[in-house]
C-alpha cells in the first residue's frame, strides 16, 4: 500500500510547486531583482515612500552587483605616510588632510606596514616630549594598526558585513600581483548605499552641473568633468590622450594629489582646488584670462 501511494504525493508536491509559482506570478509579487526596485518605483511613486528612502533601497539592492574595484580610490590618489617622516611633516599631511585613518608605508607605497590613527600620532608627539631623549620615541611604527588586505575582486556587500563585524574602517587593495592598488574606506561602501556624503572639511559648492558659472565670473568645475567637455565649454585644446578627467589632469601637471586652496595656471586658465579629500580632487574654481 505504501508502493502504490508514493507517486501521487510526489505529482501533488510537484503541483503545489508549480501553482505557487503562477499564483506568485498573477498577485505580482515580485521574482527578480528588477521586478522589486521596479515595485518599489510603483510605490513611491504613490507616494508610500520618499525618493531618499526609494534611491538608498536601490543603492542597498546595488551594492550586490559592485566589486571594491568599483569603488577604490586609485593608489595614483592615495595619501599614505612614510613611516621615516618626521612627526612634523606627518602631523602637517594628517591636519591638511582632515581624515582621521592613513596607510603607513616603509621604503615603498607597496609595503604597507599599517594604518595609523591620527589620535595615535598625538600620542606619538606626547611621547616625544615626555621622552625628549629617547629617539625611538619618534617613529609611529609602534603606533600602526593591524592592515586589511583584500582583492579588488571582493563584493561590497561582503566587505561592508566585514566591516561591520571587525569594526574596521579602512582596507588596503592589492591587485592580482600583490601591489597595492588603492584603497576604501566604510564610507565608499556607504556612499553607494545613500549617497555622497560631505564632511566639515568639504567647501560648499554649486554641484548642480559640471560646470557653473559664477556671478564673479569664475567657474565652478567637477574635477571628473570630461576633458573634453571642458574644451568644448571654454574653447580649449587640453590634451585627453593620457588623462580623461579635468581633475586628473590637473593633478598630472601638479605632480600630487592637489590640497583645497592650490593654485595652478595652465595656458589661459587658472585654477584654484575648491575642494579636495585626502584621497581624490572634488571641485575646482577656474578662471579664464584673455589671450595674450
Amino acid at each position: 500500500m505504501a508502493d502504490d501511494d508514493s507517486p501521487p504525493q510526489t505529482e501533488d508536491k510537484s503541483r503545489r510547486t508549480w501553482l505557487d509559482r503562477i499564483t506568485a506570478a498573477l498577485s505580482g509579487e515580485p521574482t527578480t531583482r528588477e521586478d522589486l526596485v521596479e515595485l518599489l518605483r510603483d510605490v513611491q511613486a504613490d507616494g508610500l515612500i520618499a525618493a531618499d528612502t526609494l534611491r538608498m533601497m536601490e543603492g542597498a539592492i546595488a551594492v550586490s552587483d559592485l566589486t571594491v574595484g568599483d569603488v577604490m580610490i586609485p593608489r595614483a590618489q592615495m595619501v599614505a605616510l612614510s613611516a621615516d617622516a618626521s612627526l612634523e611633516t606627518l602631523m602637517r599631511l594628517v591636519v591638511e588632510s582632515g581624515h582621521s585613518r592613513f596607510p603607513v608605508h616603509g621604503e615603498g607605497k607597496d609595503e604597507i606596514l599599517g594604518i595609523l590613527l591620527a589620535k595615535d600620532l598625538l600620542r606619538v608627539v606626547v611621547a616625544q616630549h615626555a621622552h625628549a631623549n629617547d629617539h625611538a620615541r619618534n617613529s609611529v611604527r609602534e603606533f600602526l594598526r593591524p592592515a586589511v588586505l583584500i582583492p579588488e575582486s571582493k563584493k561590497l556587500n561582503v566587505l561592508l558585513r566585514e566591516f561591520r563585524q571587525s569594526r574596521n574602517h579602512m582596507a588596503i587593495v592589492i591587485d592580482e600581483y600583490g601591489g597595492v592598488a588603492g584603497l576604501v574606506t566604510i564610507e565608499d561602501v556607504l556612499e553607494q548605499i545613500v549617497g555622497d556624503i560631505d564632511d566639515e572639511h568639504d567647501e560648499a559648492v554649486d554641484e548642480t552641473a559640471l560646470i557653473s558659472a559664477q556671478a564673479d565670473g569664475h567657474f565652478v568645475v567637477d574635477a571628473l568633468t570630461p576633458i573634453s567637455d571642458f574644451n568644448e565649454r571654454f574653447g580649449s585644446d587640453f590634451d585627453d590622450d593620457e588623462y580623461d578627467t579635468i581633475g586628473g589632469l590637473l593633478t598630472a601637471a601638479i605632480g600630487h594629489l592637489p590640497e583645497a586652496g592650490e593654485e595652478l595656471t595652465l595656458g589661459r586658465f587658472g585654477f584654484r582646488v575648491a575642494r579636495a579629500d585626502a584621497r581624490r580632487l572634488h571641485a575646482l574654481h577656474v578662471s579664464v584670462h584673455a589671450d595674450a
